[in-house]
């Protein structure tokens, strides 16, 4: 179910099914860099302005799930226009800022973007651009990312499949909505 926060900018509205804490895995595989299984946290939060922001951080993680090593992180801040169109800015921890633009289906809570502006510091890696896509499906959030190098042309690196993340602030705070329950439980489905 998507909430929208009372506090929320009218024009987020459209993006309010990313807000939150979610948490998944998924793979990465891209030409010269090894193939592994990945770890992802990301977090969509607002303070009452026209953006949201994002926080990502994702890490390698081992043939039984462990986390290995850091793998990317990056940050952000994502807004949305009266045409659906979202424009985002980001920094990842490899020496990359990035603008990304994009829009937001209609009928379905899916985002494609692609990348329109990169700068790179000496340190990162060779980095041409990307695409995006983002969807809530079935009340989880999947994304893959594509990217492109001068030597790589565009092609799928990262994909992950995240689920909403409840904080157990919010599990007192279900709890207390639902009042007074009857102590066998079985009189609550009469």
């Amino acid at each position: 179910m998507i909430e929208i926060p009372s506090d929320l900018h009218p024009d987020l509205v459209p993006l309010a099914f990313l807000l939150g804490n979610w948490a998944g895995a998924g793979v990465s595989d891209f030409p010269g860099a090894e193939k592994c299984n990945f770890g992802q946290e990301v977090t969509f939060s607002h303070d009452g302005r026209d953006f949201l922001e994002y926080v990502s951080h994702s890490w390698v993680l081992d043939s039984e799930g462990n986390q290995v090593e850091p793998l990317e992180s990056e940050s952000g801040y994502w807004r949305i226009d009266k045409d659906r169109k979202v424009e985002i800015v980001m920094v990842r921890d490899q020496g990359i800022v990035e603008v990304w633009y994009g829009e937001l289906a209609k009928q379905k809570p899916q985002i494609d973007i692609v990348t329109d502006a990169v700068a790179r510091t000496a340190a990162s890696g060779p980095y041409s651009g990307g695409k995006r896509l983002y969807g809530y499906v079935h009340s989880d959030l999947m994304w893959v990312g594509e990217k492109a190098t001068p030597d790589v042309e565009l092609r799928p690196y990262m994909s992950a499949h995240l689920k909403k993340v409840v904080t157990p602030e919010e599990v007192a705070a279900m709890a207390k909505s639902l009042g007074d329950m009857p102590d066998d439980g079985i009189a609550f489905f009469k």
